[in-house]
């Protein structure tokens, strides 16, 4: 209301001054009076002027509380805006998936109807093209191949391709478990500290695996290098009970050892609860066929691992004796990727019907290498355990009683065999004075290769052996003497002496 007065006061003051101004060019008499008309009417504008400004509404200042407020309804906004994008982000991807499970279901419709079209071109039009198709599992494409080279899927059947896929072995597990053992072997560790000789004992562990048993002995197979130097051996079957064994037989070139456990010394309890294990034949085994391993690794007890035969008839140079001899010689394995840790060594690497393939080696390979595992094939060393099964069960002697034979002998060595053409075995460097070697005629530069049939290569083989007998027993020793046409074999009966007579 005040701004429109304001207004019009303006205009009509403007008014009068431009009719102010018209007198004056008309009259020039009347210009005093023309003056102090504009002069009123300044004088009009501006009182209205202040009276505009003085009737100005004052605006109100804003109450401290607002700025809260307006917190709290941002923070309000924000929730249920996240409530409300949370439900779409649902809402998209579940029509995403629909989309999608539709879209597959479409074009699968689409690809079948696409191929039976271009077959029934392609059979009805000898001039067309023909396309190349990617091998394929659908029936369809089978039928498409026109190729006389197969698909890889033709030589599956539905119910090997099933088969492939299954890992569950527990049942063949809770078969075979009972068949396994641990073994553990006490030892005497010698070695040099400054110069200063020391011994200590020591225990290692491995496995083994029932394979038959005879009027008094349960019989079971292992890796020699796990029974090597044993002082005491014990095994432990399945319910943990612990029993101990002696060695019967070993072949430390394949790595094989049979050890017998005394009937009489197992709990009944035990033999309801063990079995033998049946042996496979390792000459039917195919690349990529599923194997298990059992054994005791790293001796915490039998655990199980799976895998599959990576390759056969791996050719690996074996050192005789842990490289004591430094000859060696190549045996073939079956390799895989099961994991054979420490402590499996002599346990049963098993097909899928839970027969026995092979015997597990950690010594194989050892850590230098990652996801391959080695195995003797079992068609290899059934003729040797069952050889080794043969044989009599020997008893190591107490120390007091041990006989000796009254010589002392170093190992020839594989580079000096090969080069003076010096038999392997224990030469004799000397020969002690009234004792059991000196009566049979031995002689310093003979050359020991057997005793009682049983074939030395070393010194540490011949003390072994003579771990089994006593002061005073008979033992015929194969010897090899010089002669100006070249050694020859010959067969000496040495009876052994006390321990006064030391070697």
């Amino acid at each position: 209301m005040d701004e429109n007065r304001y207004t019009n006061d303006y205009y009509t003051n403007r008014n009068q001054m431009n009719q102010g101004q018209v007198n004056q060019n008309q009259n020039s008499s009347s210009g005093t009076q023309g003056t102090n008309y504009y002069q009123t009417s300044s004088t009009n504008f501006q009182q209205s002027q202040m009276n505009h400004q003085q009737t100005k509404p004052v605006k109100q200042k804003k109450q401290s509380g607002g700025f809260g407020k307006k917190v709290l309804a941002g923070l309000c906004c924000g929730l249920v805006f996240g409530v409300f994008a949370g439900i779409g982000f649902q809402a998209v991807d579940a029509a995403h998936d629909g989309f999608t499970r539709a879209k597959s279901a479409f074009s699968a419709i689409v690809g079948n109807s696409s191929q039976d079209s271009a077959l029934a071109e392609a059979s009805g039009s000898g001039d067309a093209a023909e396309d190349v198709l990617l091998p394929d599992s659908s029936s369809d494409a089978a039928e498409a191949s026109s190729g006389s080279i197969k698909q890889t899927l033709d030589n599956l059947t539905p119910q090997t391709q099933t088969e492939a896929v299954v890992t569950d072995v527990t049942q063949v597990v809770k078969a075979v478990m009972p068949s396994v053992v641990s073994v553990s072997n006490t030892y005497v560790q010698h070695g040099t500290f400054f110069g200063q000789e020391y011994s200590s004992e020591a225990v290692s562990s491995g496995s083994g695996i029932i394979v038959g048993e005879n009027d008094s002995e349960l019989l079971i197979v292992t890796n020699y290098h796990v029974v090597e130097s044993a002082d005491t051996l014990s095994v432990q079957f399945v319910d943990e009970e612990q029993v101990q064994a002696q060695i019967k037989g070993t072949d430390a070139d394949k790595d094989l050892a049979v050890l017998a456990v005394q009937l009489s010394d197992i709990k009944e309890d035990t033999l309801d609860q063990i079995s033998i294990a049946s042996l496979g034949s390792s000459d039917d085994l195919t690349v990529g066929e599923p194997v298990i391993a059992i054994g005791n690794a790293l001796g915490y007890g039998q655990s199980v691992t799976t895998g599959v035969v990576s390759a056969l008839n791996r050719p690996i140079a074996v050192t005789s004796q842990e490289g004591q001899t430094g000859d060696s010689q190549i045996n073939t394995f079956i390799q895989t990727d099961a994991a054979i840790n420490p402590g499996n060594s002599g346990g049963a690497l098993l097909n899928t019907k839970g027969e026995v393939i092979g015997i597990n080696s950690n010594k194989i390979g050892g850590s230098t290498v990652e996801g391959m595992g080695y195995a003797i094939p079992i068609s290899d060393a059934k003729p040797i355990i069952e050889e080794l099964m043969q044989k009599e069960t020997r008893l190591k002697v107490d120390e007091a009683n041990k006989g000796v034979l009254g010589i002392t002998g170093v190992n020839v060595e594989a580079q000096y065999s090969e080069v003076y053409g010096i038999p392997m075995g224990v030469y004799v460097s000397s020969v002690t004075d009234n004792s059991g070697a000196a009566a049979a005629g031995l002689v310093r530069g003979d050359i020991i290769t057997a005793i009682n049939g049983e074939t030395v290569e070393t010194m540490e083989e011949l003390k072994e052996e003579m771990n089994y007998y006593q002061a005073g027993d008979v033992v015929t020793l194969t010897i090899m003497q010089g002669s100006p046409t070249g050694y020859q074999s010959k067969d000496v009966q040495v009876t052994l002496g006390k321990q006064m007579n030391a070697q």
